[in-house]
C-alpha cells in the first residue's frame, strides 16, 4: 500500500505519465470536462470531497511550476484565494477569465472532479521537474 497522502490509483497514474510542462486540472464539482480528457471522478456528495483537500494530496506527489486560475475568484471565492496564495509563491500563479481557464483545462492529461461546491474552486497545475 501506498505510504503517501495520495492513494487514489488513478489520479497517481496520471500523475506519473505526466512530463515537463504537462498539466493537471482540479475543479469543483460543475466544471465541465472536456470529451476528450480524462474525468476522474471524486464528487460524492455537494461538498465532499473538498476542493482544498484534493489540491494538498496531489501536492505531494506532483511538482509545480505553475497554476492557472480564474480571477473571479478573488472576487467571489475569498478564502480559497487567499489558501491558494499561501500554497503557491505569487509567480507561480496565472490569473485567467473563467472562460479561458475552461478553455485551457481541454489541454489537461485529466479533470479531477471534486464535490466543491464554491464558485471558481478549479486550478490547472503544470508540471515542474524536481531536478
Amino acid at each position: 500500500m501506498k505510504k503517501t497522502t495520495l492513494l487514489n490509483s488513478d489520479i497517481s497514474r496520471v500523475i506519473s505519465c505526466m512530463g515537463h510542462f504537462d498539466t493537471l486540472t482540479i475543479g469543483d464539482a460543475g466544471l465541465p470536462v472536456p470529451d476528450n480528457v480524462e474525468r476522474i471522478d471524486l464528487a460524492i456528495s455537494l461538498g465532499l470531497p473538498k476542493f482544498i483537500d484534493v489540491l494538498k494530496a496531489v501536492l505531494t506527489e506532483l511538482e509545480i511550476q505553475k497554476v492557472t486560475i480564474a480571477s473571479e475568484m478573488k472576487e467571489v471565492n475569498m478564502d480559497l484565494y487567499d489558501a491558494l496564495h499561501e500554497l503557491f509563491n505569487k509567480d507561480q500563479i496565472t490569473e485567467v477569465s473563467h472562460e479561458k481557464l475552461k478553455e485551457e483545462s481541454a489541454h489537461s492529461k485529466a479533470v479531477v472532479r471534486t464535490g466543491e461546491c464554491k464558485a471558481y474552486a478549479n486550478i490547472i497545475l503544470e508540471s515542474g521537474v524536481t531536478f
